[in-house]
């Protein structure tokens, strides 16, 4: 069935723009899933009563976006939905589950050893300590996602095996370990060689990075992650309230 869109041609938003959000709503929602071919061009702005070039426009919208892409013979197709989280205390493997997409991991590497300076501070670490240091990839329904590495002091870390069955927040809890707080910073670049490599991206691509100090129910800190997302298939989400 054609999508329903409604535009209000006496509106300040120019029609590409709506045309674009309703259109963007409608995967979002579901309404338009993964792999449906999309209507012809033409004949969305036939059926609209817009011009070729207003269509267009919302599409590229799309495309950039990474909702839809053109495919030579085939036509535009929705892609898979982006995954998108809250900013709040949970995991990304939970918040995919949640969200009724099949998160998997491949672990890359995981290595014991002294932290660096910016790992043994944001834990409050003593020199004679060592960490864990975790390096995985997380895919959501078989398709690259985030680029993640954490630290953890060695006797609350999980086995390597572990990791790739379950996520790290869910080992911790089965240890005994509750993250009661966390101090976060969100920010963008562009991706690296490797990065663009594992993340099927192409090298400076934009990439969401969140850094990330985690405390237990004592306020000590015990898990230190930097992680790299697709920004074409991630966003975070914030409520944001006037006190």
């Amino acid at each position: 069935m054609p999508l329903a869109v409604e535009l209000d041609r006496s509106s300040p938003v120019p029609l590409y723009y709506q045309l674009a959000q309703a259109i963007e709503a409608a995967i979002r929602d579901g309404e338009l899933a993964p792999g449906d071919r999309f209507e012809n061009e033409l004949a969305l702005a036939k059926r609209l009563t817009l011009s070729r070039p207003t269509t267009r426009r919302a599409i590229q919208e799309l495309v950039d976006k990474g909702l839809l892409v053109r495919k030579r013979g085939v036509g535009t197709q929705v892609v898979q939905n982006p995954v998108h989280r809250r900013v709040e205390l949970t995991s990304l493997y939970d918040d995919l589950t949640r969200a009724g997409k099949e998160p998997t991991t491949q672990l890359l590497d995981y290595h014991v050893g002294p932290p660096d300076d910016e790992v043994a501070r944001e834990l409050s670490l003593k020199d004679d300590r060592d960490v864990v240091s975790i390096h995985r990839l997380r895919c959501a329904n078989g398709e690259p996602l985030a680029v993640m590495t954490n630290h953890l002091p060695v006797d609350i870390a999980p086995d390597a095996e572990e990791l790739e069955s379950s996520g790290l927040y869910q080992s911790l809890r089965a240890r005994g370990v509750h993250i009661r707080l966390a101090r976060q910073r969100i920010g963008a670049r562009g991706a690296t060689r490797a990065e663009a490599k594992l993340l099927d991206e192409k090298p400076g691509s934009p990439l969401l990075t969140m850094s990330r100090t985690a405390f237990d129910d004592s306020g000590a800190a015990v898990e230190f992650g930097t992680h790299v997302y697709r920004a074409s298939r991630y966003y975070f989400e914030t409520t944001l309230v006037d006190r």
